[in-house]
């Protein structure tokens, strides 16, 4: 295990000496007081931040473990999801394999949300929680990589720029993740693309899938490593994203000069979205293990597209931003494509309707196109990936 250090999870011992720095870490104390209780924190830091400190030292003294901290973790996520949205609703998990390790292969919607809410659902059904491939670009400050890293994150270096250096990457990072599966026995989750869809479009890079296979010996068809790494494609669907609003203004910014840079806190700003905003129902679905004869990477990323576009959940948000985009003909075609979209799909209510529009028109008038597609998409997507079926 030692090839893997610089990018493996922590141990047990690692992760009880990380929390530690956590606490005591005054910039990563402001920040979780920032979210948990912005009010108070605004009026009076000096204040919130040692009864802060004093409360998770005293939640520290029952973690030995990473497991323990997980535990922690699992009560907060509940809480969380409780207080943010409607439900959560879990399909397809026959599809999991409980007797032995899975890829998890998601679409990237939300950076902290996705892998949670895969969690979750593995939790509650007392399956292992999955080892977690975050990009370096989140782990800027030291206190988000022991976060993250005592939770079972592992590292993705996105940040290098040589080519050599970025193969023997790579291929460190492809043989972490065999071992995982073969050697320790440890789901995985990974996003199917580098960073998230803020578009609303899910598409697997092939370059994810030549990733993988990069550990593959020699003497082992292609076909056949895809086959052992008990791909397990999952569609998460959002009914509301708390990020609409900051992914809409970045997608008009590109619309309109062709790129866009980040702040320097926008991450964690997306993050602490994604935590503490509204986002009415989730929905989460676990698509068939890929099992079958590929010839390439691309013919891989075609398989999982079928599969998380099929299995995505479109919602009333979906369908009320297809009809303020295209019109009532449209979607009313769209969804006279029985085989493609169900009878509950393309239900809304009032209720809805009327949620919904208040959401866009609080956003400038501006970034209204641009965050009318972000809901739009995913009909537009299954619509593409299998019409021609």
């Amino acid at each position: 295990m030692t090839d893997f250090d610089d990018i493996r999870p922590y141990n047990d011992g690692e992760a009880v000496q990380a929390i530690q720095r956590i606490i005591s870490n005054d910039e990563c104390l402001s920040l979780i007081a920032m979210l948990k209780f912005p009010r108070l924190f605004a009026l009076c830091p000096w204040f919130i931040k040692p009864l802060l400190r004093l409360n998770l030292q005293k939640k520290a003294k029952v973690i030995h473990s990473v497991d323990d901290f997980q535990d922690i973790v699992a009560g907060y996520l509940n809480k969380m999801l409780a207080k943010t949205t409607d439900g959560l609703t879990i399909r397809g998990f026959e599809n999991v394999v409980s007797n032995q390790p899975c890829l998890f292969l998601s679409n990237h919607r939300d950076i902290a949300l996705d892998p949670a809410v895969t969690n979750y659902a593995l939790y509650n059904n007392g399956l292992k929680t999955v080892r977690i491939a975050i990009g370096d670009n989140l782990l800027s400050k030291p206190f988000a990589s022991d976060l993250m890293r005592a939770n079972k994150s592992f590292i993705v270096k996105r940040s290098l720029s040589g080519p050599r250096e970025l193969l023997k990457s790579l291929k460190n990072l492809s043989a972490y993740i065999w071992h995982s599966l073969k050697a320790d026995g440890e789901n995985i989750w990974i996003a199917h693309r580098e960073g998230r869809a803020k578009d609303g479009l899910d598409k697997t890079e092939p370059a994810v899938i030549k990733m993988l296979t990069i550990a593959k010996p020699k003497d082992m068809s292609f076909s056949d490593y895809i086959n052992q790494l008990n791909i397990v494609p999952v569609s998460i669907s959002y009914e509301y994203d708390p990020c609409d609003a900051m992914k809409a203004a970045e997608l008009r910014k590109i619309e309109l000069t062709g790129s866009y840079t980040k702040s320097e806190h926008e991450d964690m700003e997306s993050i602490g979205k994604g935590i503490m905003g509204s986002k009415g129902h989730i929905y989460v679905h676990f698509g068939e293990c890929l099992k079958g004869t590929y010839e390439n990477a691309d013919a891989v990323a075609v398989a999982i597209d079928k599969a998380m576009t099929r299995n995505y959940q479109i919602q009333p948000t979906n369908v009320l931003a297809y009809e303020l985009l295209y019109g009532k003909d449209k979607l009313a075609a769209a969804f006279a494509m029985s085989d493609l979209f169900s009878d509950e799909e393309s239900q809304y209510t009032v209720e809805d309707s009327e949620k919904f529009h208040q959401r866009i028109a609080d956003m400038p008038d501006d970034d209204t196109v641009c965050a009318l597609n972000i809901y739009a998409n995913p009909i537009v997507n299954r619509i593409n990936v299998h019409g021609q079926d």
